[in-house]
């Protein structure tokens, strides 16, 4: 029996509310929150995921559109219920007894950003004929390399790049090797942040 996360679904209108409460739980500051409620109001959010376990969700992330270059995405904001990251809930669910013996639960099942990242990675495995239109060529991410770095993200790649933002936090992930050379524009929504 598979024991996780239930499987990563598309946000829709009447997720909203629940949405904006995980960002507001799961940050400092609303700023998230407001940023996603822009994102919203001037067209440029392209997806939003949701992972939900036992009627609650668990995780969430955004892919907004670049205002350059053409075909881009951000990922931001990225978040887990307070109470569940770094395997929390893993270690929150009853042990499993086999014949006496305790069975350890595999614990990157429980991982709700480590699980949508690998799901996102996946994606550029896909041939480009097979995927669905509106995917971007390349995913830009603003945050720790080590973690960004284990789902396909690199920091090497986006070494060219022109950003608003320090480049020891922007990785990129996107098929291929090549280092491309660009200036990053942000949706319009980032620069009330």
């Amino acid at each position: 029996m598979v024991v996780g996360p239930d499987t990563s679904n598309s946000v829709k209108e009447e997720h909203f509310d629940e949405v904006e409460e995980l960002l507001l739980a799961a940050f400092p500051t609303d700023a998230e929150a407001r940023l996603v409620r822009q994102l919203r109001a001037d067209g440029d959010m392209l997806y939003e995921c949701r992972k939900p376990w036992e009627g609650k969700i668990g995780g969430y992330y955004a892919l907004s559109r670049m205002q350059a270059p053409a075909g881009w995405a951000c990922l931001a904001p990225m978040a887990v219920r307070p109470e569940w990251q770094d395997g929390k809930l893993a270690d929150s669910l009853p042990k499993v007894h086999a014949a006496g013996v305790e069975v350890k639960r595999h614990r990157p099942s429980f991982r709700f950003g480590s699980l949508m990242l690998q799901q996102l990675e996946a994606m550029f495995e896909f041939p480009l004929e097979r995927l669905p239109a509106g995917v971007p060529r390349t995913i830009v991410v603003l945050g720790k390399p080590s973690f960004y770095g284990r789902y396909g993200f690199s920091l090497e790649r986006a070494r060219k790049l022109k950003s608003p933002y320090p480049l020891e936090y922007t990785l990129i992930l996107r098929r291929g090797d090549d280092v491309p050379e660009a200036e990053l524009v942000y949706p319009r929504a980032f620069s009330s942040l």
